[in-house]
């Protein structure tokens, strides 16, 4: 979602073109909200912005003037940002019925142009005409997204239960061999068309089968390539799957011992170092699938009905794990560069994810998209539960991230279990997320800005600093309050300590008096900037 500081409502301007239809002019479509049709019921309007598909998991698509994100992949939970996004979310969708049949079905992000429909409510409509545009399978056909000059391309994938040896044992994965048979013609297709030097691959059946078997397929379709797996020592069992690496063994060449992380969830958290032979660089690479949100946790791991779902302390203990691990891995292997991946089932401002940024992680989804990465959808909101995380002497050396959206804007209906699609699209319910690395310890990391994003840097005398935020259009920062209390003024966006515009490259940022928890929201150009910070 793009923020914008001045909080305006929006406004609807209508044109009469005929007694029956209305052109609808949306000034923000940011902000639009479906209320505003409620004149308009029993007539046909016409859209002068592009209307956005949102979901297409029922018959009927979930549209709107814009895309839905889950609010704690944008906000801290429950902080006014947080709320902000939830009001959004909701006061924005309106269903779209009558829609024609399209072959592939319409994938969520395509957009409508000229949309012309009836309105029977203020959350319902009913097709007319419209032109689809733009984020189509032909698009991602083309190759995955551009990452920069790397000279190492690394993918983690959640391969949503990927079994070979016990389909059918469970109630997850493929229920026989001919279903199985089908998912890895998928996945495959995708593996091949992505081409990295490594994969990180979490929801893959424990034992070395199902590795193998992704290796084996990737060899015969690049024959240029020489992949193999990390033998991690443990044999299939039932339907439990674990994180496994695939790597092209022409390219890199695993160093030291495979570091097998099992606090929680069994032979999902590993890491390994890896040296790119050409150059004898070296990286850890951490591949993780953390405790799902699903189910009913107790005590810490209650819902907390504050976004984050159930079982989310452990999560945070998964992530402190990880810290622990490599702190004790880099100073055993000599290494310190670690690039931290995989399905960590927390979006991007919940509390595992700020323990690794706490910890002096980056997260370079945010460095390179700012608020726009993600990787999967649940109820129409998108958002990114497959991380890209590095420590701050990698991030140099990390030429680009993004996800390939092959899986998360597909319709479920092209999954193996629910038709004979053979293409490489719903090969999975998550996306593949793709790293580029141009390996050189002797880069040093700079602390500014990169690309998107903006920096907060502790000041000499009791302030913080602003960089790099002073040369974009309209850029102000904003203090909050996390506990929402009020201390000085009232904002339509809740309750905030103070504001100012950035008028300066090294912007000085006055502490609050009164001691707490607060965060600082940089708003610039559309887009929105974080950071917690603490007065004692």
């Amino acid at each position: 979602m793009k923020t914008r500081f001045s909080f305006l409502a929006s406004v609807l301007f209508i044109c009469s073109a005929a007694i029956s239809q209305v052109h609808i002019s949306v000034s923000d479509p940011e902000t639009w909200s479906a209320q505003e049709l409620a004149p308009y019921i029993g007539q046909t309007v016409i859209f002068d912005v592009p209307i956005v598909v949102c979901s297409n998991y029922y018959t009927s698509l979930t549209v709107s003037t814009r895309r839905f994100y889950s609010p704690t992949n944008q906000a801290y939970p429950k902080t006014p940002e947080y709320n902000s996004v939830v009001s959004l979310n909701s006061t924005g969708a309106m269903t779209l019925s009558g829609v024609p049949y399209a072959s592939p079905k319409h994938r969520c992000g395509e957009k409508i142009y000229n949309l012309k429909a009836k309105v029977n409510s203020t959350g319902s409509l009913t097709w007319v005409s419209g032109e689809f545009r733009g984020n189509t399978r032909a698009d991602l056909e083309k190759g995955i997204p551009d990452v920069g000059d790397y000279r190492l391309l690394v993918c983690t994938m959640n391969l949503e239960y990927y079994l070979t040896e016990n389909t059918g044992s469970g109630s997850m994965g493929p229920n026989s061999y001919e279903a199985h048979q089908r998912q890895r013609t998928k996945v495959n297709k995708a593996l091949t068309k992505i081409n990295a030097d490594i994969y990180g691959l979490v929801e893959i059946e424990q034992g070395q089968g199902a590795a193998a078997e992704i290796a084996s397929d990737l060899n015969a379709n690049l024959p240029e390539r020489n992949y193999t797996y990390i033998n991690d020592g443990n044999s299939a069992s039932g339907t439990y799957t674990k994180s496994a690496f695939v790597y092209d063994r022409n390219k890199v060449k695993p160093i030291g011992v495979l570091q097998h992380n099992n606090t929680g969830v069994k032979e999902r958290k590993k890491m390994i170092c890896f040296e790119e032979i050409a150059t004898g660089e070296r990286f850890i690479f951490s591949v993780n699938h953390f405790k799902a949100k699903s189910g009913n946790g107790t005590g810490g791991d209650a819902d907390k009905h504050d976004g984050q779902g159930g079982y989310n302390a452990s999560r945070v203990t998964e992530a402190q794990s990880v810290i622990d691990y490599y702190k004790r891995y880099y100073i055993q292997i000599k290494e310190k560069d670690i690039l931290i991946m995989g399905d960590l089932n927390a979006y991007a401002k919940e509390d595992p994810i700020t323990l690794l940024i706490d910890n002096g992680m980056i997260d370079l989804h945010r460095a390179f998209h700012a608020d726009s990465s993600y990787s999967y959808q649940y109820s129409g909101q998108a958002g990114y539960l497959d991380h890209a995380i590095s420590n701050g002497s990698l991030r140099p050396q990390v030429t680009g991230v993004a996800g390939f959206h092959i899986n998360s804007d597909e319709s479920d209906d092209y999954t193996y279990d629910k038709s004979n699609d053979q293409t490489m699209f719903r090969c999975s319910d998550h996306d593949p997320v793709v790293v580029g690395l141009k390996l050189d310890s002797t880069l040093t990391y700079d602390p500014s800005p990169a690309l998107n994003t903006y920096e907060v840097l502790a000041g000499e005398n009791d302030d913080l600093i602003i960089r790099n935020a002073a040369s974009r259009e309209r850029a102000f920062y904003a203090i909050y309050t996390v506990s929402g209390l009020l201390i000085r003024q009232q904002d339509l966006n809740g309750d905030f300590v103070d504001r100012k515009e950035i008028i300066s490259e090294m912007e000085h940022v006055t502490l609050p008096g009164t001691a707490g928890m607060y965060i600082l929201y940089i708003y610039a150009d559309g887009q929105v900037f974080q950071r917690r910070f603490v007065v004692r």
